[in-house]
């Protein structure tokens, strides 16, 4: 992979974390969270269809399609989880 395409995915899977941000709010805990999620769900998605050899929306050797799948799983998870308060109530 060329480090234009490595560049592209790093952006667009930030620009995924940053826009569900915008959408669920939330502080700078939270945007790390989704930054975060959104890098690794997109780069796990983009090893995925490459290691199967799916090539649903690819843009030259990245694999946006299933990286864009695997970002949005995620996000969703990982505020999914993020609700859950660990204090016990009283």
């Amino acid at each position: 992979m060329s480090l234009p395409s490595l560049l592209f995915g790093f952006l667009i899977s930030t620009l995924y974390g940053a826009v569900f941000h915008l959408w669920r709010g939330g502080g700078a805990g939270r945007l790390s969270l989704y930054l975060i999620s959104a890098w690794i769900g997109f780069w796990a998605g983009h090893l995925l269809a490459d290691r199967t050899g799916w090539t649903f929306a690819s843009i030259g050797p990245l694999h946006l399609g299933m990286a864009t799948l695997l970002s949005v799983i995620f996000l969703f998870t990982g505020h999914w989880l993020s609700l859950v308060d660990p204090s016990p109530k009283k």
